[in-house]
């Protein structure tokens, strides 16, 4: 409406101008410039009308729930985001949503900012953002906020109480104390040396796994010794591949290794194949189904924890057309095309609990 706005007070100082320069008597060479301007002025009639044309349709468009709902993850090019990708469109072509999946190529929060102001310049009516970074979120929500745009992250949290709905995959605590329990499971002890590699230091979903995760495992395995701070490996499994060669040859005591975000686990178990310590390392994580095949086979990986990605991406979805049908959320709400949800809070949403997969 502010561009209409401003293209009818452009078109009205034209006129107006147009109306000045007609008034007197006008020498015939200055005939022909004023009547360049008078259909100037008829072609910003024009357009004015466009615009106002399309704002009308727009408007009639979100009244009959033809809504655009941007979706960003972390980064394109993953197994991972692929999956909630297809998902997330899965989700627009069911419900009748335009649905626009897209995000850098590579973790970072800068890129995700700039994509995110184009979107809110494109008018979108709501957008999900899964965070590189949660506190260089906050500037570029609150101008979505400001535009009257519904905002929300996914699989990520931003920490913000600028978001209208948090869509996570899991408890946080449940998922941080699986991981350890696994761990100890397949250590067949409660005792020992082990690792941590994760994706972004940044990045708060797996932060926050770790936390529940290192608090649990301090009063139910007080014999597990966490060797190094936490390894990242910026969501690249090559990355996490070389740091693991390094891990295992400065603590050749090493017993067990947690990896965090669906490319590190394999890149750990990458490490672990080629170094032929299978027996003697114990690698679980967070890992698609898909992907863990092949390094669960011989034992490198040997249990992958996750959740169903696709799921995930329509959830996301399905939950931003509710709330701009101005549907308020609650408990055992029913999703359209998902199912009922569980409600934490006012705003948390819980796709529910994780699965673990192995050899078997």
């Amino acid at each position: 409406m502010k561009k209409i706005l401003s293209i009818l007070l452009t078109l009205v100082m034209v006129l107006t101008m147009v109306a000045a320069c007609g008034g007197g008597d006008t020498p015939a060479e200055e005939e022909a410039p004023a009547e360049e301007a008078g259909e100037a002025a008829e072609d910003a009639a024009d357009d004015a009308e466009e615009v106002a044309d399309d704002a009308e349709e727009a408007e009639a468009g979100a009244e009959d729930g033809t809504f655009k709902i941007g979706i960003m993850p972390k980064l394109m090019g993953i197994p991972y985001f692929e999956s909630t990708g297809e998902g997330a469109i899965q989700a627009g072509e069911e419900l009748g949503v335009e649905v626009i999946y897209n995000g850098p190529t590579k973790a970072d929060a800068a890129e995700q900012v700039k994509m995110l102001e184009d979107w809110i310049n494109s008018g979108v009516d709501a957008i999900a953002v899964a965070p590189n970074d949660s506190a260089a979120m906050e500037p570029v929500l609150q101008k979505a906020k400001d535009a009257g745009i519904i905002v929300l992250d996914w699989d990520t949290p931003t920490e913000s109480d600028l978001v209208d709905a948090s869509v996570r995959q899991i408890d946080n605590q449940t998922l941080g104390e699986r991981l350890f329990d696994n761990l100890v499971k397949v250590m067949g002890k409660e005792e020992g040396n082990y690792a941590i590699v994760t994706g972004g230091l940044s990045a708060a979903n797996l932060n926050t796994w770790i936390d529940f995760g290192t608090e649990y495992a301090a009063e139910a395995y007080p014999g597990l010794n966490l060797v190094t701070e936490k390894i990242p490996s910026d969501e690249i499994q090559q990355e996490a591949y070389t740091k693991t060669l390094d891990l295992v040859k400065a603590y050749p005591e090493l017993e067990g290794i947690i990896g965090y975000s669906t490319v590190a686990p394999l890149g750990v178990a990458q490490a672990i194949r080629e170094l032929g310590k299978q027996d003697e390392i114990a690698v679980v994580g967070t890992a698609t189904e898909e992907d863990s095949q092949d390094f669960l086979s011989d034992g490198s990986l040997d249990i992958a924890t996750l959740w169903d990605p696709a799921r995930l991406g329509y959830l996301t979805v399905g939950v931003a057309k509710a709330l701009l049908e101005g549907q308020t959320l609650e408990d055992g709400m029913e999703i359209e095309g998902f199912g009922p949800i569980e409600l934490q809070g006012d705003n948390i949403i819980i796709m529910g609990p994780p699965d673990d997969y192995v050899a078997e």
